[in-house]
């Protein structure tokens, strides 16, 4: 590969120097912020000899190259477009303040909700289970002592979340906007003080306090926040550009004093007097207007939303629908939202299984099956963006299945208990309306997958072999096939849990564009060589490694997902690039807790990033997996 024609060649097509901001790469990914996305022909770059995929991601055009070569095409392209070398922090805030304000909010959005959904979660879950047993006793189905310790303590653990949702989300949102996330814990406990009338009273009890504020400008209702999301979101904003001005302002030596007694004073009392009623009027309008339009009459409503569902999350803003869901729950006991988006998962796994099973290609059925299943348990990224968007159709006839699942969740009234689970397991939130949900999930697969079968998916016709411009790479190919031909093993590097690829949670790991193989959630933080091998490449960061071995096999290690982010922190390497290894030797080590309390998915990808020169690349071993196990066949 001539890396300086390649550098030279993604230069001209994105748009040269005038049209290029920064430039920075990962350990697979040339990342570049560019001014003007009409001025880039994204799909002249994705055919630019190496380039394994293109996409736009977070404000950046990211070029998939991979391991080994991005080091060196991104070396080339320093020196071809005059760009100094920038650091992942600086071009992810100039890719930040390139995207409009629009985006910007949905990716904060997406930045304070992700971290918090296990929380919600296990509450849900449990409220849902804890709602079943009570139906199932009292209505003489099961025999159970609702007295007894276990009982009691299940049901106080079941809304705890919820209960404190507000510190959650408060904390959560310090440290998206930059603040101290503990001054953000404050806020969020500010607002459900137990001196305020609690919220879930109002409606039973009426309004008991009122005071009067600026004055006695005017009187505001001194009730909690409980349930409540967007006023949290909008007050600990408020507080960290109190925080953040002070600590530019105020002397070193006063400003541990100063600025956090400011910062919350100032806050707490333009939370009471304005944030607060405002923004609690605004949000029960917003979740009042979403709640006539799914009820629209026939199902009308709901039947758009199922369908458009997935198109929001190809375009990344699915994560505002926290909001929805939290705000339904509080406003009326369940969310009616849940079940849609449920039905719009459903319908995409459905689709997905339909390429699966009437495909011939062995490549696309064995990327397509685990992805159908991924989408049956919520996460619908491997199937939306490995197969359905692939081939187009089958995603357009899962939002037809989705949006006929949803029509039927909103004509029979399914509301859900909780949030933050979809697909078969939402089943667990809806045991008050277990068979609706049931019928729900038949309605979504049926229509997707028949419409699938019948027009969504075709085999393309195998084409006549001819002969073509790379006769020295076809000749290089002949002479290497008896060394193909022969088995290579991949050993597991980390001792885990061993899934498939494409239930990898990253798209593009995903996906296969980078090649196929695995992905592990390890359950220790030490890597070791999963052959005999050279070390082909180190992250600057640390968290991924690419080893060349037998065969000519390039293999990625990358320690979970966006850990990019951390800088380093958390991992130590052992090995230098150019070194030789031996299977089994210590490469790299990691802190799995440093990387979730830092927000991040600790699943790690190891992928054979040229699966493509081999006949076969086979998964011989998931599940818990000890280190140096046989993991991976290659042919």
């Amino acid at each position: 590969m001539d890396y300086r024609k390649t550098a030279e060649q993604i230069y001209d097509k994105v748009g040269k120097k005038e049209n290029l901001i920064s430039a920075a790469h990962c350990a697979t990914r040339l990342r570049l912020v560019i001014a003007d996305n009409d001025k880039c022909d994204s799909k002249a770059v994705e055919e630019i000899d190496g380039v394994k995929g293109v996409f736009f991601a977070s404000g950046q055009l990211q070029i998939i190259l991979g391991t080994g070569t991005v080091n060196k095409v991104y070396d080339e392209f320093l020196q071809v477009s005059g760009l100094s070398a920038a650091t992942k922090a600086e071009v992810k805030q100039a890719a930040a303040a390139q995207q409009n304000i629009f985006k910007r909010a949905i990716k904060t959005l997406g930045d304070i909700f992700v971290p918090i959904i296990p929380a919600i979660v296990a509450s849900g879950f449990l409220m849902g289970i804890m709602e079943a047993l009570n139906f199932m006793v009292n209505n003489g189905f099961l025999t159970l002592n609702t007295e007894g310790s276990l009982f009691v303590f299940a049901k106080l653990f079941s809304n705890v979340a919820y209960t404190f949702l507000p510190i959650l989300i408060a904390t959560s949102a310090a440290k998206a906007f930059g603040g101290n996330p503990y001054l953000g814990a404050v806020i969020g406990m500010l607002m459900i003080h137990p001196d305020l009338q609690n919220a879930w009273t109002v409606a039973t009890e009426g309004v008991k306090i009122r005071q009067s504020v600026w004055f006695g400008l005017y009187e505001i209702d001194l009730i909690g926040y409980q349930g409540h999301v967007i006023p949290v979101i909008i007050a600990v904003w408020v507080m960290c550009l109190i925080e953040k001005k002070l600590h530019k302002i105020v002397p070193e030596m006063f400003d541990l004093f100063v600025t956090p007694l400011v910062s919350v004073f100032a806050t707490g009392y333009l939370t009471y007097s304005v944030i607060g009623p405002v923004f609690v009027i605004i949000e029960n309008g917003i979740i009042s207007g979403i709640q006539w339009l799914i009820a629209l009459p026939l199902g009308i409503g709901s039947f758009v939303m199922g369908a458009l569902y997935a198109p929001t999350v190809v375009a990344g803003v699915h994560h505002m629908y926290t909001i929805i869901d939290v705000g339904q729950l509080a406003k009326y006991g369940v969310t009616y939202w849940l079940p849609l988006a449920s039905a719009a998962n459903l319908a995409q796994g459905a689709a997905t299984l339909a390429v699966a099973l009437k495909t011939k290609n062995t490549r696309i059925k064995s990327m397509a099956l685990p992805s159908a299943f991924s989408a049956f348990m919520g996460i619908t990224e491997p199937a939306i963006f490995g197969v359905n968007m692939r081939f187009f159709k089958p995603f357009i006839c899962g939002c037809a299945g989705g949006a006929c699942g949803a029509l039927f969740a909103s004509v029979t009234g399914l509301g859900a208990s909780g949030t933050g689970v979809t697909g078969l397991f939402g089943v667990l939130l809806c045991l008050n309306m277990p068979l609706q949900y049931i019928f729900m999930m038949v309605i979504s697969i049926a229509v997707s997958f028949a419409l699938t079968w019948m027009f969504g998916y075709k085999d393309e016709e195998p084409q006549q072999k001819t002969e073509t411009k790379n006769t020295a790479s076809d000749t290089a190919k002949e002479s290497n096939a008896a060394e193909k031909e022969i088995e290579k093993v991949i050993y597991a590097p980390i001792q885990g849990n061993v899934i498939q690829r494409e239930q990898i949670p990253d798209e593009t790991f995903a996906s296969g564009v980078l090649g196929d193989g695995v992905g592990i959630e390890p359950e220790q933080g030490t890597v070791t060589a999963p052959f005999d091998g050279e070390i082909s490449s180190l992250a600057e960061t640390k968290h991924a490694i690419g080893i060349s071995g037998p065969g000519g096999m390039e293999v990625l290690i990358h320690v979970g997902v966006d850990t990019v982010k951390m800088k380093g922190d958390g991992f130590t390497l052992f090995v230098s690039e150019g070194e030789k290894v031996r299977a089994g030797q210590k490469l790299m080590t990691f802190d799995l807790e440093k990387i979730r309390s830092a927000g991040y998915s600790t699943t790690s990808a190891v992928l054979l990033t040229n699966s493509d020169e081999y006949a076969s690349c086979k998964v011989l071993k998931t599940g818990m997996t000890q280190q140096m196990e046989k993991m991976i066949s290659v042919l």
